[in-house]
């Protein structure tokens, strides 16, 4: 196996270290080759299944809102979420132990240190969620969902300085591609953003920030021991986020779940809607394990870019100019910077 794509300054790394450098990132890509091998298929497959589940979740919600509102409580269908994510780790736990037993890396009980990094991500998905209440009491559900992919940004920014991985100037030309063409084919000629106060701009920025920090911190925790089994990663982030989301549950739906009850709402839909983001959490983990941040927010803008364009079609919603003048961006962008990574070679994110 050639390793000549390791930069020759780093005199003292290890057969290990190059080990656990290519299942981080499943593949030994660089400008001089690429090489295929199991980790890559992996990658792959969790890139196409987050594409899929995020586009089919985009229509669910539309078939799912009643006037442009949830019937049932957003925090309990949040919280069954995490709660299947969980058994499913444990059923695919449970098959691995039988087939192979149970070994250092994919058994549950481990230390203190390791398991309690496993809440910062639950921590700040429940502060993320808190602000929400917040914000929209300075911009609307439409508003708040333009302005919110200011976390596309804040995700590359975050990823370059807390990850140390610097991205080149061509795949920042392809990011602000993504970011305009993105945002752009949401706008309606309509949307204005000059009455937005401070204290709703801060709360957006915050929110943007968050949301990236939580990403970047999940990918950082899941390579950090890159052997470790995803599932038994999946599982401790399951656990500390149904322990978080039933705080949410608590501090914003208590009272109403007391007088209407927890499952108030529900329909087949609603089940459909769970069961895929419980799925999109899992292939959401596998893409920042197997593959980084950056290719996460390629794969869920182009999803819903797609997902956009089928319900107009099947909604019968008006196609209007800023979609048409935008949304091809998006798919530009993505080609622009697979092109420019393509000659990027990848440095090791832990020493």
């Amino acid at each position: 196996m050639k390793h000549h794509m390791i930069e020759k300054q780093d005199e003292n790394v290890t057969e290990s270290d190059i080990e656990a450098l290519e299942l981080f990132l499943g593949s030994t890509a660089c400008s001089n080759g690429t090489m295929i091998n199991k980790l890559d298929l992996r990658k792959y497959f969790a890139i196409i299944a987050l594409t899929v589940l995020t586009s089919s979740q985009s229509l669910l919600i539309v078939w799912s809102k009643r006037a442009g509102k949830y019937e049932h409580s957003v925090t309990t269908a949040d919280f069954l979420v995490e709660v299947l994510k969980c058994a499913l780790s444990l059923v695919a736990l449970f098959k691995i132990w039988r087939s192979d037993g149970i070994t250092q890396d994919n058994k549950l009980s481990t230390s203190f240190d390791e398991v309690s990094v496993y809440s910062i991500p639950a921590a700040l998905y429940l502060i993320k969620n808190l602000l929400q209440y917040s914000i929209f009491a300075y911009v609307d559900a439409r508003m708040y969902q333009i302005l919110s992919n200011l976390n596309i940004i804040s995700t590359g920014v975050l990823y370059s300085l807390i990850l140390k991985r610097k991205l080149t100037q061509g795949q920042w030309i392809a990011f602000i591609l993504l970011y305009v063409g993105y945002t752009g084919s949401q706008l309606d000629a309509s949307d204005s953003v000059r009455n937005i106060p401070p204290q709703g701009w801060v709360m957006v920025i915050v929110m943007a920030l968050i949301s990236g920090f939580g990403g970047v911190q999940t990918e950082a925790i899941l390579k950090k021991r890159p052997s470790r089994n995803i599932n038994v990663q999946n599982f401790w982030l399951s656990i500390f986020g149904v322990i978080f989301t039933l705080i949410a549950i608590y501090d914003n739906d208590f009272d109403e779940l007391i007088s209407k009850g927890f499952f108030h709402g529900y329909s087949f839909i609603t089940l459909c809607m769970i069961l895929n983001h419980a799925l999109s959490r899992i292939a959401m983990s596998m893409v920042l394990k197997y593959a980084n941040n950056i290719v996460m927010v390629y794969s869920t803008r182009v999803a819903i870019t797609i997902a956009d364009i089928l319900s107009k079609f099947l909604f019968g919603l008006n196609l209007n100019m800023e979609f048409l003048a935008c949304f091809p961006l998006v798919f530009i962008s993505a080609v622009f910077y697979r092109t420019v990574e393509s000659k990027w070679c990848y440095q090791p994110l832990f020493t």
